[in-house]
C-alpha cells in the first residue's frame, strides 16, 4: 500500500497511550497492517507498532528472517498482534542493544524479561495465545511498549550504554538505522 513517515523520538504523540481496537477485519484495519508491513520492510525494521506512524490503535507487527539491523539475532515469526497484554513469565531480566525505528542510527542497552507470555489478537479477531523467550521476547516488550508512550531509551539503565550505531560498531557489519 505505502511507506509512511515515521515519528521520531521528541515528538509528543510517541508519548502518548495508545486506543484498543474494537473492530476486526475492516478495510481500515487491513489498510494500516499493509502500511505498517510496508514501512517496517522498507526500513528493515524488526517490528513496528501504529503510533510510530502516527496512528493511536494498539496494533503491533514484528517478524524477523534475515536482517541486516539485527544480523545475529534468532529468527521471529511474521506477526500481527492486536490489543496485546503481556505477562512475564519470570524475574529475570537480561540486557540487550536495541534500536527503534523512531530513534534512527543509535542503539542502546536495554533490559528486558528473558520469558514472556503475550496474548492477543490478529486482523481478523482470532486469539493469539504465545510463550516466547529471547529475541522473540524482547521484540514484543520493544514495540508493545510503543502502545504505551515509552520508548527504548527510557528504559536504558547506564547512559554510557546509548549511543550512535556507528560509534558504538565501528567496525561492525550492523546497518545503521
Amino acid at each position: 500500500m505505502a511507506i509512511r513517515p515515521v515519528l521520531r523520538m521528541g515528538d509528543p504523540f510517541l508519548f502518548s497511550i495508545a486506543q484498543p481496537v474494537v473492530s476486526f477485519d475492516t478495510p481500515e484495519l487491513h489498510a494500516l497492517i499493509r502500511d505498517m508491513q510496508d514501512t517496517m520492510e522498507y526500513m528493515d525494521g524488526a517490528g513496528i507498532a501504529a503510533p510510530q506512524i502516527g496512528v493511536s490503535l494498539r496494533v503491533v507487527i514484528f517478524g524477523v528472517g534475515h536482517n541486516p539491523r539485527y544480523p545475529d539475532a534468532d529468527q521471529v515469526p511474521y506477526t500481527v498482534l492486536v490489543n496485546p497484554v503481556l505477562t512475564p513469565v519470570s524475574d529475570l531480566l537480561e540486557e540487550g542493544w536495541e534500536g527503534c525505528l523512531s530513534v534512527p542510527g543509535m542503539r542502546g542497552i536495554v533490559p528486558r524479561h528473558t520469558r514472556l507470555h503475550y496474548k492477543g489478537f490478529d486482523q481478523f479477531g482470532q486469539s493469539i495465545d504465545r510463550l516466547v523467550s529471547g529475541f522473540h521476547a524482547r521484540v514484543v516488550q520493544h514495540e508493545c511498549d510503543h502502545l504505551d508512550g515509552i520508548l527504548y531509551p527510557m528504559r536504558i539503565q547506564d547512559i554510557k550504554n546509548f549511543g550512535y550505531t556507528d560509534v558504538l560498531f565501528p567496525d561492525s557489519d550492523i546497518a545503521d538505522d
